[in-house]
């Protein structure tokens, strides 16, 4: 057997020669005095023995020691029946295959099938949420090397900053992730599903709202005199607190969704690809939203209509007419007016579901109840849901006049706020 000072002090010669160790393995220096180890052993071809050589590595950065524990571990390869040559070659193509296979490849093949049955907004959302917060710290890694623990140390990082539903929103994702490559042979096991109950618990989002009819009334009091605030600010604040809609809907109406303005019954029609439904809904007509309006509210879009230089826009921005006011801008008109955990756009639901549904206890109709549900246009399953919403439309706009008639009792105008500088 060799010794480590024997090949240290192995040193190049005219020819190429071996030093033996045993049971196959040799060190072979040449003729520039590189020193690797290597083995020598018998695989049967047909009916001959033919022989074949593997090398480990060279020395001393592959010692002694641990050229022998490669021997061995081919020799026990060998006993049972596989070509160590061949078995090299095999694992290197699957550690290959692993290094390629990483998270953030996999992830984004995910999105991309995904994506086709999300609304984009939200799968950019989702996109978004991998690149700030997952791939950095685990991107790059082969998807199947990555724990429960590493998934976890991401989740920990999201909560550490006080965002605990988003957390939750990201475990749920990287979860989909794992089931995509199982599915697809590249993982076992799914680790962001073995986390879930480790993670911090939520509470249920509320958004700071004025539930008292003085206090709602103040906000618009308080906003609509802000000085030097943009016509369509005003008006988009004024038709969100008579409607109840989500902001969203309100930023992007378009004067084609309002109808008979001018008629008995006037309604605004909103499509059913601007509400808050899953893709699927969201491309079925059956879906779309119909608002009673208040003639407060009339009033006031028929107003924002002759006003508005957009040809579809009913608020179009104040430096792009093809584009409508930003998601921000109402955010910022109540705090800038002092709402701060006060008053959001978004409160103006709970304004009027507290209100409403108050007045109708008060009033003994209990049917009420549902019917002001239903006006938030909360999602119902079935057939039934829009009829329903179609056989409630009179008293729907019976409780949209009265809670117009309340809110803006003996305040200004549009034409009074469309003056205002």
């Amino acid at each position: 057997m060799l010794t480590d000072m024997q090949c240290r002090n192995a040193k190049k010669r005219d020819k190429a020669y071996k030093l033996a160790d045993e049971r196959g393995l040799y060190l072979y220096v040449t003729t520039t005095g590189f020193r690797s180890w290597r083995f020598k052993y018998r695989m049967p071809l047909g009916d001959k023995l033919i022989e074949k050589r593997l090398i480990f590595g060279p020395y001393p950065d592959v010692p002694l020691e641990g050229a022998r524990a490669q021997r061995d571990e081919a020799r026990r390869m060998l006993r049972e029946g596989l070509d160590p040559a061949v078995e090299r070659q095999r694992r290197a193509k699957a550690a290959a295959k692993s290094a390629s296979n990483t998270f953030e490849l996999i992830a984004r093949d995910w999105h991309k099938l995904r994506s086709t049955t999300l609304a984009t907004r939200y799968a950019k959302q989702i996109l978004d949420r991998f690149e700030a917060d997952v791939f950095p710290p685990i991107g790059k890694r082969p998807i199947g090397e990555i724990s429960a623990g590493d998934v976890l140390e991401v989740i920990r990082a999201i909560e550490a900053r006080g965002s605990l539903e988003m957390a939750h929103k990201v475990r749920t994702h990287i979860s989909d992730v794992f089931v995509h490559a199982i599915a697809c042979g590249l993982a076992k096991d799914d680790p962001a599903h073995v986390i879930r109950k480790a993670l911090q618990p939520t509470q249920d989002r509320l958004w700071p709202a004025r539930t008292k009819l003085k206090d709602a009334r103040e906000v618009l009091e308080v906003t609509e005199a802000r000085p030097r605030t943009y016509w369509g600010t005003r008006f988009a604040s004024r038709l969100l607190a008579l409607t109840a809609a989500r902001p969203g809907i309100v930023r992007l109406a378009e004067k084609s969704e309002f109808e008979d303005l001018d008629g008995k019954a006037p309604i605004w029609r909103v499509p059913a690809e601007k509400m808050k439904l899953t893709r699927e809904r969201k491309n079925d007509a059956t879906f779309e939203f119909v608002m009673p309006l208040s003639y407060q509210a009339v009033e006031l879009v028929k107003l924002a209509i002759a006003t508005s230089a957009s040809k579809t826009l009913l608020f179009p921005s104040i430096r792009h007419l093809h584009r409508p006011i930003s998601d921000s801008t109402l955010s910022k008109l109540y705090r800038d007016a002092g709402f701060t955990g006060l008053h959001v756009p978004h409160g103006w639901r709970a304004s009027f579901s507290t209100i409403m549904n108050e007045l109708a206890a008060a009033d003994e109709r209990e049917t009420d109840r549902a019917i002001i549900d239903m006006m938030l246009a909360h999602v119902q399953e079935g057939v039934e849901a829009a009829y329903n919403r179609a056989a409630y439309l009179p008293r729907r706009r019976e409780i949209a006049q009265r809670w117009a008639d309340l809110l803006v009792e003996g305040m200004p105008p549009p034409a009074e706020l469309l003056l205002r500088r």
